[in-house]
């Protein structure tokens, strides 16, 4: 049978053992578990991807991913990308504007830093992170540098988040007041003013794979742990908790719960919202 054209796959042109090749693959290099989605979903993505390197042949396509770290990569940022807006959640929002990051700013003063480090872990198209820059922004703070890290592990996602620039659809959260004070309508779409752009500084960065975890006071990490398996979510957890001070805060997404074995790390702030708090226990599980 001939191979489809670039510009004809779809998810369904891939045989149960080409699927079953490219799921085992993100699963054992990079720890990845598709097991839990929807194989129709899952297979759309990676044709979207075939699509777009013009393959004619999945065998060599698997080859390719066995031998590119990057390409294993960023068909890996194709498969597990999500739709986000600004402001998801608006409840943990609040509770971060109104109670944690005043909180962190006490601390910090009151042991006369001059930094706090907020990070979102895998920040995609940018509006978690630019979220928090907002309300950075409106903070009373002074003495104080916040700076706010947003990664992710595709360098094209990171460079449209960069731009600043995004659909109504990405705005339904934000406040009229908002919208007025801080976004210029671009061409149907909304671009926000760079001068809030600029309190975000977008890495690459794979939290599977990386070496060293950057320490932050508080750090999101919403809907990225329902990826992968629970030996790999609790080597996540037990890094973040290493990354994090006491009192230092870590926020999951509204799906995610803490792990049984983590919970010596993490004490819960606001359970509903999956907010915790980092406590003095020290690291003794492997970071590495």
């Amino acid at each position: 049978m001939t191979e489809p054209t670039p510009q004809q796959w779809t998810g369904e042109d891939l045989s149960d053992r080409e699927f079953t090749a490219i799921k085992e693959l993100l699963r054992d290099r990079r720890q990845f578990d598709l097991g839990q989605y929807k194989d129709r979903c899952i297979r759309r993505r990676i044709a979207k991807r075939l699509r777009l390197c013009k393959v004619t042949n999945i065998a060599s396509y698997l080859s390719q991913l066995e031998r590119d770290d990057n390409e294993l990569d960023t068909l890996l940022a194709t498969v597990s990308v999500h739709v986000s807006h600004f402001f998801r959640n608006p409840d943990t929002f609040r509770i971060l504007e109104q109670k944690i990051l005043p909180e962190l700013c006490q601390r910090a003063r009151a042991v006369g830093r001059t930094e706090l480090t907020l990070w979102s872990v895998g920040c995609a198209s940018g509006e978690e992170p630019y979220s928090l820059a907002l309300l950075v922004d409106t903070l009373d703070e002074t003495g104080l540098d916040m700076r706010i890290l947003a990664t992710d592990i595709s360098a094209s996602v990171l460079e449209t988040a960069r731009s600043g620039h995004f659909e109504a659809t990405r705005m339904k959260e934000v406040p009229a007041a908002v919208m007025k004070k801080y976004f210029h309508a671009d061409n149907g779409r909304y671009r926000l003013i760079k001068r809030v752009r600029d309190k975000v500084e977008f890495l690459r960065h794979n939290i599977m794979t990386a070496r060293e975890y950057p320490e932050a006071d508080l750090i999101l990490c919403r809907n990225v742990m329902i990826y992968f398996t629970r030996e790999e979510q609790e080597r996540i957890l037990s890094r973040l908790a290493a990354a994090l001070p006491e009192h230092g805060i870590l926020v999951l997404g509204r799906s995610e719960t803490m792990l049984d074995g983590m919970r010596c790390y993490y004490h819960p702030e606001f359970p509903v919202e999956r907010v915790f708090s980092r406590t003095a226990q020290p690291v003794s599980a492997p970071v590495d």
